[in-house]
């Protein structure tokens, strides 16, 4: 018989209960364009560098790596009203898309290592394509649902929520390389944790996607990404969030993105934002801190 807990700080009620060992999938963004710092689009290849993929296999994850998808590059990319390199971000995550649809076909848990937080467009919209309405986990420091109109940068990384979600369509204007994308997500079914740098301006049984940006922890651990915000999730509060959400066996796509090793000053700093991102990872499969126990995730009996 399942476990359940309430949770309340993520929103939901979250059913508790063991599954088999998991499939997963995964794909590499190494793209960065979505916001102004070179450096993010190596994260991919870091985080397979750092032993994922055998770490995976190590606790009976079944695991296809589908290697990166190679991005076209795009010229002549002029700004579209406020919104900067509209051209190679629409694209890039219009393949994204394709790409997550393909691990989302082949049966896997789909695993999306990043590159900036704009390729959550083409990450959701990918999984929504192929399984439908979804609840989104955002784990980060930022909301990132600036729309175009609205957003104090141009940058995409900080707006991809705004062109998924149904009630914010028609507050987007029509950007010729995003005729693609659809709303996929009711913002009932949207959820974020971590958020502490916004801009001005319920239960779930849908599949989950948890799209997390690793500056939603702690500069303290997660020091080498592109807009660290003090005040972050510890360590212990980052992995709780993955174990969680992995107990529902709902998880159905993961993002893990804004690794950056050029933003560490120093290989510690890298190396520490690197294995956060594969301990955030592991997390979502079925590692359990030491210490832990899935009795922890039960309500006690009255």
């Amino acid at each position: 018989m399942p476990l359940t807990k309430s949770s309340r700080g993520l929103g939901l009620v979250l059913r508790t209960f063991t599954r088999g060992h998991h499939s997963v999938g995964i794909v590499g963004a190494p793209f960065w364009k979505g916001q102004p710092r070179a450096g993010v689009e190596e994260g991919p290849d870091l985080i397979r560098a750092a032993g994922l993929v055998e770490k995976l296999k190590g606790q009976g994850c079944k695991v296809k790596d589908y290697g990166n998808v190679a991005f076209e590059e795009v010229a002549n990319d002029d700004p579209i009203g406020n919104v900067k390199r509209p051209l190679a971000v629409g694209r890039a995550n219009e393949q994204l898309a394709n790409a997550v649809s393909r691990v989302k076909r082949d049966g896997h848990t789909s695993v999306m290592l990043g590159g900036d937080h704009s390729l959550a467009i083409g990450s959701i919209h990918g999984h929504a394509s192929c399984r439908g309405e979804l609840s989104v986990v955002w784990v980060d420091a930022h909301a990132d649902i600036n729309t175009p109109l609205t957003s104090p940068t141009g940058n995409i990384h900080g707006q991809p929520m705004s062109y998924l979600i149904h009630e914010l369509h028609s507050k987007i204007p029509a950007i010729p390389s995003f005729s693609w994308v659809k709303p996929c997500v009711w913002a009932k079914d949207l959820v974020y944790i971590g958020l502490r740098d916004v801009d001005p301006g319920e239960q779930g049984k849908k599949p989950i996607h948890l799209s997390y940006d690793i500056d939603a922890l702690d500069p303290s651990i997660s020091p080498a990404t592109g807009t660290p915000v003090k005040g972050g999730l510890t360590y212990r509060e980052g992995i709780y969030i993955t174990e969680l959400i992995c107990q529902t066996g709902l998880l159905s796509a993961v993002d893990m993105v804004e690794v950056n090793p050029k933003r560490g000053r120093s290989d510690a700093e890298i190396d520490s934002t690197v294995s956060s991102a594969v301990d955030l990872v592991l997390g979502c499969f079925g590692r359990l801190r030491e210490g832990s126990h899935p009795a922890d995730y039960a309500i006690p009996k009255p």
